[in-house]
Order: C-alpha cells, then structure tokens, then sequence
C-alpha cells in the first residue's frame, strides 16, 4: 500500500473517532445544562415554598 493512502486512512479513522466522540460530547453537554436547569428550578420553588427552614 501507498504510504499516502496509509495516511489517509488513519486520519478517516480519525475523524470518525472524533466526529462520534463529538457528538456524544454534545448530547452529555446538553443533558448536564437540563440538569443544572432543573436543580435551580427545584431549589428556587424549595426556597419559596419555606421548605428548606436553613439560615
């Protein structure tokens, strides 16, 4: 095999590997800010409602 084909073929693998890695970044990234957004959102009612008696 040609030494540029080689190489070619790794950087596909490559790129495959991050475009995957990527896009799961993206999906966790985006489930972490829902999670962030509705532990805000509980602890904001928490504090409105006087459940949590803390000073």
């Amino acid at each position: 095999m040609p030494a540029l084909l080689i190489i070619a073929i790794i950087v596909g693998i490559v790129l495959l590997v991050t475009g995957i890695v990527s896009a799961a970044l993206k999906a966790l990234l985006f489930i972490g800010i829902v999670l962030i957004v509705l532990a805000v959102v509980g602890w904001i009612l928490r504090r409105v409602r006087g459940g949590g008696s803390r000073v």
